[in-house]
């Protein structure tokens, strides 16, 4: 696992916990769950952009063009 993929994990991991947290207090701080949530966004978003796109290949069509006819 190189460094990229583990960074990503502990943002993930520590983001979740601080959102989690923040929220089962009775006074819930808003700025720490806002923290958290962004610590966890930023995480899935750089996860996200390392996963490849399902439709890398070009777009087949099944419509085939006909010849013109020479008259």
């Amino acid at each position: 696992m190189d460094i990229s993929r583990t960074l990503n994990f502990v943002c993930i991991l520590v983001g979740g916990i601080i959102a989690f947290y923040a929220q089962a207090q009775q006074e819930q701080n808003t700025y720490l769950l806002i923290g958290g949530i962004a610590l966890l966004m930023v995480g899935v978003y750089r996860t996200s952009r390392n996963i490849s796109s399902k439709n890398d290949q070009p777009e087949e069509s099944f419509v085939k063009t006909e010849k013109e006819d020479e008259v």
